[in-house]
């Protein structure tokens, strides 16, 4: 849906459809959702190896990070992957600001106290992510489609031979793929949402290694092959340390934890040497899923991509109706319906006004975990802020971050300076 109709099925798919929609309007959509399998495919595989070969070890270093080091990450992410538009700064960051906001309303998860509720119920659960990215996204699309006309927005059938990518095409997907395997999987064994943050990871990467970042966001098939595989690849990467600790890093890895305890079963360091037969189970059972994943989604492609032959006023409605039932599904709120309604002409606004709501939903994906890890992190240093720096690991990568995030217009601002100079005394543009 990410691709074809601009609308994520879930929160890992936000980036997917920064390109993918966008290749889509171009006719390559066939092309978009193979390299998607692929990639899905390949993470996978790799990832299952990694759990392989390296669970023990990659697990103990995961273990070593404390709640300075995931403040840290946090606030470097949230700095690095605010500028995936590439637009103002400006804009970028008021939208970071709002993210921010938004993940503060509900119950405080360390001193139980409501914030922002103004004396709702509802509003104490907080706001959830999903109904926020399908209104931006979802909701949005329909309003514009509606406002442009049916005959403006009718996108042409795609043809047999543009199901599969070009030569081209795979050669630019193939490192993006193996890039996103790694970054995918090395993120899935940091507490958080994995899923999500490899995404925009994986995309802030290909575009700063493209020679091209510009085009990024205009149908760039790297957009979609380096994202879509680092989702897979942390999916794999999050049972790392389920399965050599005993604990859970996401909320699906938290489910299996509790099937695993109710069948008398405990993950840690020794179930590999204790029962063998679970652990190599559980690699046995993510090669299948990997490959069933393969066999089903390129076969039907063809159908996946003729959802683009509805009439554009059906596919809108259809779309609309799968954002309302999908934000009322999750816990059967109508909170989250209104918050679906009020994003969706928020998302519109923003579409009109050409700024990029990416920053937003990143803000609120990293707000909760950035305000708890400090938290935990200034009770250990009893106040101290230069205490979180202090530690060599949080200060690197604050360190980094900020070298990353100021260091390219630093060096713009340093080369403009280098040719004003160089300029012959009384020349001008003109001479």
């Amino acid at each position: 849906t990410s691709i074809l109709v601009n609308v994520p099925g879930e929160a890992g798919s936000v980036v997917t459809l920064l390109d993918g929609y966008q290749m889509t309007r171009k006719g390559r959509a066939g092309a978009a959702l193979t390299v998607a399998a692929v990639g899905s495919f390949v993470a996978g595989t790799v990832g299952v190896i990694g759990i392989m070969l390296a669970a023990g070890w990659l697990a103990d270093v995961a273990i070593q990070f404390g709640p300075p080091e995931y403040f840290a990450i946090t606030l470097a992410g949230l700095l690095l992957l605010s500028r995936l538009s590439g637009g103002s700064i400006l804009n970028a960051f008021v939208m970071v600001a709002i993210g921010l906001a938004l993940g503060t309303v509900g119950m405080d998860s360390i001193s139980a106290l409501r914030r922002f509720t103004f004396g709702s119920v509802q509003l104490a659960q907080g706001i959830e992510l999903v109904p926020v990215i399908m209104g931006i996204y979802g909701v949005a699309e329909v309003l514009l489609l509606a406002e442009e006309g049916i005959a403006k927005t009718q996108i042409a059938s795609v043809k047999l031979r543009q199901l599969l990518p070009t030569r081209e095409e795979w050669r630019r997907s193939t490192m993006p793929i193996a890039r996103g395997s790694v970054v995918g999987f090395l993120t899935g064994l940091v507490p958080g949402p994995a899923a999500v943050l490899s995404t925009f990871i994986s995309y802030t990467l290909e575009k700063k290694m493209s020679k091209t970042p510009e085009k990024f966001g205009t149908g760039m098939i790297e957009g979609v092959a380096g994202p879509e595989a680092s989702n897979n690849g942390a999916t794999a990467g999050a049972m790392v340390p389920l399965l050599s600790l005993g604990i859970p890093f996401s909320p699906a890895t938290a489910i299996l934890l509790g099937a695993l305890v109710v069948h008398g079963l405990q993950p840690g360091p020794l179930m590999i040497s204790q029962r063998p037969e679970v652990f190599w189970g559980f690699v046995a059972s993510m090669y299948i899923g990997n490959l069933m994943l393969l066999i089903l989604n390129l076969p039907l492609v063809g159908l996946f991509v003729s959802v683009l032959r509805l009439p554009q006023h059906i596919l809108a409605t259809l779309v609309l109706l799968l954002c309302l039932v999908g934000a009322f599904s999750l816990s059967n709120s109508f909170l989250d319906l209104w918050v679906l309604v009020v994003f969706g002409v928020f998302g519109y606004a923003l579409r009109k006004l050409r700024v990029d709501p990416s920053p937003l939903v990143v803000a609120l994906v990293l707000g909760p975990m950035m305000e708890k890890t400090l938290r935990q992190a200034l009770f250990l240093t009893q106040g101290s802020v230069l205490g979180l720096v202090a530690r060599p690991l949080a200060g690197t990568i604050l360190i980094f971050a900020a070298a990353a995030l100021f260091g390219p217009p630093l060096m713009r601002l340093a080369r403009a300076g280098r040719s004003s100079k160089a300029m012959p005394q009384g020349s001008s543009v003109a001479d």
